[in-house]
């Protein structure tokens, strides 16, 4: 079959086509034909080696495609191995493409219940571009973060996978949610989406103007926070508010008040990936609520990776950004 196969890591460039075996096939596991895979930030890492792969790999994460036994269109399910926990992964717990071939191929091998109907409606990208993102989103929002109706969302970072899924599914549950940005372009495309409004983070006052953007002009019940910048998303938080860590592509270190925190009564929560169970929530919430599909900002065959690689770290696009297979 024909891959895109990592041999060392290093930038863009070193995601080369070339032709490898096929999987081999084992009890309990589906091969499946992807038609299109998506990136995410995850995979600039592995290809960084930020997760020592074994080299040489097939990276990729996200796809949808067709069981090569059935013909059946499905969604492939990342998060492999979680365990029979809801609170935490277990032990085996890893992301497709970490260890384990990825997506970027004609062919790839998970675990049965690795594996979901593909939503109707949508395209072969727009499926593609829905696992990882959309389990991401929803333990972050409503497993760990217990968003509900009415409440005030902040939304960090809007533009960005997760940010973009977030504003669509916390509205489309009734949340109020505002959004940060360095454009105010990408706060008009994230309002499209159903943003209520947003604020230019590169404001150092950018919190306190966020707070008065809540509904009521006291803060946040919820900051999504995928970038890292702990202490501001506190500062924008009513008394008693949470947030959800699941990112940290500013800032790996963080400083907080002790005191300030405990007096706020705020919660710090972690989270990364998903459960099946939280994928079923996922495909549920799809199923009972109007929810658009993840925007697309570019399309690239499959042997262009690299240079959809290099476009994701521009950081200029909305939305996710697609391999096709042809």
């Amino acid at each position: 079959m024909d891959a895109v196969v990592l041999r060392e890591f290093g930038a863009p460039d070193v995601l080369k086509m070339e032709s490898i075996s096929d999987p081999v096939t084992r009890s309990g596991w589906v091969t499946v034909r992807p038609k299109a895979a998506a990136l995410n930030w995850h995979d600039i890492l592995v290809r960084q080696g930020k997760y020592s792969s074994p080299l040489p790999h097939v990276p990729g994460a996200d796809g949808a495609g067709t069981r090569a036994d059935t013909g059946e269109a499905v969604l492939v399910l990342p998060s492999l191995w979680w365990g029979d926990r809801e609170a935490a992964p277990g032990p085996r717990w890893e992301i497709l493409g970490d260890h384990h071939s990825g997506t970027y191929a004609e062919l790839v091998r998970v675990p049965e219940d690795c594996i979901a109907p593909k939503p109707r409606g949508l395209t072969w990208e727009q499926a593609a571009a829905l696992p990882l993102v959309g389990l991401t989103t929803y333990r972050a929002l409503f497993t760990r973060g217990r968003l509900r109706a009415g409440e005030n969302l902040l939304v960090l970072g809007a533009g960005g996978g997760v940010a973009t899924m977030a504003v669509m599914l916390a509205s489309a549950v009734g949340a109020n949610v505002t959004v940060t940005s360095s454009s105010i372009s990408k706060i008009a495309q994230a309002q499209e989406l159903g943003a209520a409004n947003g604020v230019l983070y590169d404001d150092p006052g950018w919190p306190e103007a966020a707070r008065r953007l809540s509904s009521d002009g006291r803060g946040f019940d919820l900051v999504l926070d995928s970038v890292g910048t702990w202490s501001q998303s506190i500062a924008a938080l009513r008394p008693g508010g949470r947030v959800v860590v699941l990112g940290a592509s500013r800032s790996e270190l963080a400083t907080l008040d002790v005191r300030q925190f405990y007096f706020g009564q705020y919660e710090l929560i972690g989270t990364t990936m998903g459960s099946p169970g939280d994928f079923a929530g996922l495909l549920t919430l799809l199923d009972t609520e109007t929810v658009p599909p993840v925007p697309i900002s570019a399309v690239f065959p499959l042997a262009e990776a690299a240079a959809a690689h290099q476009y994701l770290e521009q950081g200029s696009g909305f939305g996710k950004v697609v391999l096709s297979h042809g």
